[in-house]
């Protein structure tokens, strides 16, 4: 019984959240989304733009500066904490992974084997393209730029641009 109501609750809260982050990115809405993830624990600042379709969750351990972007699509899991600085654009479908599976030893069962949660942070004033992906523990400096499509496994230094899968320095900003 304790297993179905508690399956009940997840796929509710699911369905709610779904509902709430497909409103239009309309000032009102924006204001809505924010309230919603300060109800359960977030920090969110001023100004936040999210598009339709994003999907946070939990809507807890995270970080919302001033005037963030969040584009249509973007996932952010946060298990192991996110913190995204103030006037940062996150790109369309990014997805921010706070946790990620533990491959465990042998050949023990995957499935089983549980998550290892690591927080993110990006600081002030980022820049990440398009259908990236930024993995759990990594730090993106100030001023940085990730490339779209880039996977980033490592910190980014601030004001650097970086690329590709992994992501690599392409160059420093002027």
């Amino acid at each position: 019984m304790k297993k179905a109501i508690k399956n009940f609750l997840v796929c509710t809260y699911e369905l709610f959240s779904s509902i709430v982050f497909a409103l239009p990115r309309h000032k009102l809405f924006n204001v809505v989304k924010s309230n919603y993830m300060r109800l359960q624990g977030a920090k969110i600042g001023k100004g936040i733009t999210y598009y339709p379709g994003i999907k946070i969750n939990p809507c807890m351990n995270i970080k919302l500066g001033n005037q963030v972007d969040l584009a249509w699509g973007v996932i952010i899991t946060t298990g192991g904490g996110v913190e995204i600085g103030d006037r940062s654009l996150i790109g369309y479908r990014t997805i921010i992974s706070s946790a990620n599976h533990i491959i465990p030893p042998n050949k023990e069962k995957i499935f089983y084997s549980g998550h290892e949660p690591k927080k993110i942070i990006i600081e002030n004033d980022v820049w990440i393209g398009g259908n990236c992906v930024i993995t759990a523990g990594v730090r993106i400096g100030e001023g940085a730029v990730v490339a779209a499509g880039s996977v980033v496994t490592k910190d980014v230094p601030p004001f650097t641009i970086v690329g590709g899968v992994p992501a690599k320095i392409i160059k420093e900003r002027q």
